[in-house]
């Protein structure tokens, strides 16, 4: 009989590693979608749903997989769920009358709040009926150890459509394929690491005909490998009042801002369309701290607040295969500039300087030369880093999606707001997604460190308007499109499920 098993990258196991009970390894989105064929009064068709997303698992076979591991070693593989339910994966949620977006922002916390069943696939999409206009939301929850953010493009491809009217068929029936057990999984690998280890003598002798050919473009990789580690890696950053012991209870908040005027500043200043985006981050960081966090002008310049960038180091060969093909930028923001103009030109600089010294191969040849080391070694690696060290205070993503109309079940998807994972005492997490026109973000925050869900989101927005408007004469911001400069926090967080 033939039996089926991948073996998890290191990389993909150390999302499993990290997961603890309160730094959930979990990315998501909220899609919104309007009315369209299957939805009602009474709300949606959930069968019609369910059916289309089973019609186009075969495409994601991860999806119907489910952990396993090792004997011994304890690595993780993926093996086929051989009792997988749909039903369990697809839910069905109504949110009450009327449906508000601030009930929505509630019920998307809560799910953030909880991890997923490491006894079945590491999934959950939960479509959300009852909304404000006839519409429906679709929250899903993956776990990073499966996928990463630009390989999430490529998947999201699966169950959106360019057109609203596509006939949805009836799923293909699936069989799982035999997984091996415990005796024959464990000699397995042993004969994978003896075969790996015969091939690497083959592959060396081979190689020392061609070494002046290979030499200079590894020189290359290890220096930029120490770039990588020299940027800040293995130093304690800065703490800030985003930054504190977090719990597992999450807030979720989300904005738009319009992509034609975030263009404008690009062009303004000269810069792409991600400086521009981290330099808003760096503005609403600032203002953050000199509010909310009540810390003088001297002490913010005093903080080095550095963000985890990830970058993608996907191939074009690699587009639409799963796991994580990612690596990361580490940098500093320039929080303590006041003014925006400056600002962007101190992000434009150290992205340059970033590219220039190609931290992403840096950070991705590190995981290629570690890829040797046994699971348990990544498990103890990952788990100090998370007590001792802390290289950055925050997360920010930004992903580019299609400027063009996408559609699921004939309903026209009108925004999708990303969710990046909480590591250990990080407060917020920033993600971006340009849909149609617009510059989505999530902001994922943790309940214990953020009192008030909306203040963070009240500074991204105050500090766009801010540098869209940094080259004319009127500042402050007009009265009519200002935020509350000077947002307050409540003396205790709000009860769970409340906003």
């Amino acid at each position: 009989m033939t039996v089926y098993y991948e073996r998890l990258s290191n990389l993909d196991a150390s999302f499993l590693a990290l997961e603890s009970r309160t730094t959930h390894m979990h990315v998501g989105a909220v899609a919104v979608f309007g009315p369209g064929p299957y939805t009602n009064e009474d709300g949606v068709d959930i069968g019609a749903i369910r059916n289309l997303v089973d019609a186009r698992l075969d495409s994601i076979p991860r999806y119907r997989q489910r952990l396993a591991s090792v004997p011994l070693e304890g690595h993780p593989v993926w093996v086929d769920d051989e009792h997988f339910q749909l039903d369990y994966h697809v839910r069905h949620i109504a949110l009450p009358h009327p449906g508000t977006e601030d009930q929505l922002k509630a019920l998307v916390g809560r799910l953030m709040s909880q991890q997923l069943d490491r006894t079945r696939p590491l999934w959950e999409l939960n479509v959300v009926e009852g909304l404000e206009g006839g519409g429906f939301a679709i929250v899903s929850k993956i776990h990073h150890c499966m996928i990463d953010g630009m390989s999430g493009i490529d998947l999201m491809a699966v169950i959106l459509d360019f057109a609203p009217d596509v006939e949805i068929v009836e799923p293909e029936p699936w069989t799982p394929r035999p997984a091996p057990n415990g005796t024959e999984l464990a000699v397995r690998e042993v004969s994978r690491t003896i075969s790996r280890f015969i091939g690497s003598l083959g592959d060396i002798s081979e190689l020392i005909g061609d070494i002046e050919d290979i030499r200079d473009d590894w020189v290359h990789r290890l220096r930029a490998a120490g770039a990588s580690l020299s940027s800040g890696w293995l130093t304690q950053t800065g703490k800030t009042p985003l930054n504190g012991e977090i719990g597992p209870a999450r807030w979720f908040d989300w904005l738009e801002l319009p992509l034609a005027e975030v263009k404008e500043i690009k062009n303004a200043h000269e810069v792409t369309v991600n400086d521009a985006m981290l330099a808003v981050v760096a503005g609403a960081v600032r203002r953050y701290l000199l509010t909310e966090g009540e810390m003088s002008e001297d002490e913010v310049a005093e903080v080095e607040f550095r963000i985890m960038a990830p970058v993608s180091v996907r191939t074009e060969d690699e587009k639409g295969t799963l796991g994580n093909k990612v690596a990361m930028w580490l940098m500093t923001l320039p929080v303590a500039e006041p003014d925006p103009a400056v600002r962007v030109q101190i992000v434009k600089e150290e992205t340059k300087n970033l590219k220039e010294t190609d931290q992403a191969l840096g950070a991705s040849t590190l995981v290629q030369v570690s890829t040797g080391a046994p699971a348990t070694l990544v498990s103890l690696a990952t788990r100090l880093a998370r007590g001792v060290v802390r290289p950055f205070n925050m997360t920010v993503t930004n992903v580019p999606g299609p400027q063009f109309p996408m559609y699921m079940a004939g309903s026209q998807m009108l925004a999708t707001y990303p969710l990046v994972p909480l590591w250990q005492s990080h407060g917020v997490g920033v993600a971006m997604f340009s849909l149609n026109g617009n510059i989505d973000i999530g902001l994922n925050m943790d309940r214990t460190v953020i009192a008030d869900p909306a203040v963070f989101g009240q500074c991204m927005q105050w500090s766009f308007k801010e540098m869209r408007d940094a080259d004319k004469a009127e500042l402050p911001i007009p009265a009519d499109e200002s935020v509350d400069p000077e947002p307050k926090k409540p003396k205790k967080a709000p009860p769970m499920g409340t906003r």
